[in-house]
């Protein structure tokens, strides 16, 4: 994404790219970098991303049978103006949402988690 200052000279262009990656298996990293140049912001960001890998959570939804496979409890986040609230749900449910990036962002995290992505009522509105 483009992002300009505007200077005396003109409008100076540097490029920030956003990476995330994630393993598939209950680990996730996000990486975030801005430069002159497309590439290298690519670059930067994957490294960021790799150097800020985080486990996942997970849990159970009603009996502990199998693999974990769910959050283990309700979670609200904010970044900025949007609020996304995960809650724990049963195995048949996977990801149901109307959000495209937290529902990628958790698949990368793991291919098997059942999870609904809701966005919180303040957007609804």
């Amino acid at each position: 994404m483009p992002v300009q200052k505007q200077t005396r000279a003109g409008q100076r262009t540097r490029f920030k790219a956003f990476v995330a990656i994630g393993d598939y298996d209950g680990h996730i990293g996000l990486g975030v970098k801005c430069s002159k140049e497309v590439a290298t912001a690519i670059r930067g960001a994957i490294i960021l991303a790799k150097l800020s890998v985080i486990p996942v959570r997970r849990g159970y939804w009603g009996n502990k049978i199998g693999m974990p496979h769910t959050v283990p409890c309700k979670v609200t986040g904010k970044c900025g103006s949007v609020l996304v609230r995960l809650v724990p749900a049963p195995t048949r449910y996977w990801l149901s949402s109307q959000l495209q990036s937290p529902k990628k962002l958790l698949n990368m995290a793991d291919s098997r988690i059942a999870t609904l992505v809701l966005p919180d009522r303040q957007l609804l509105l």
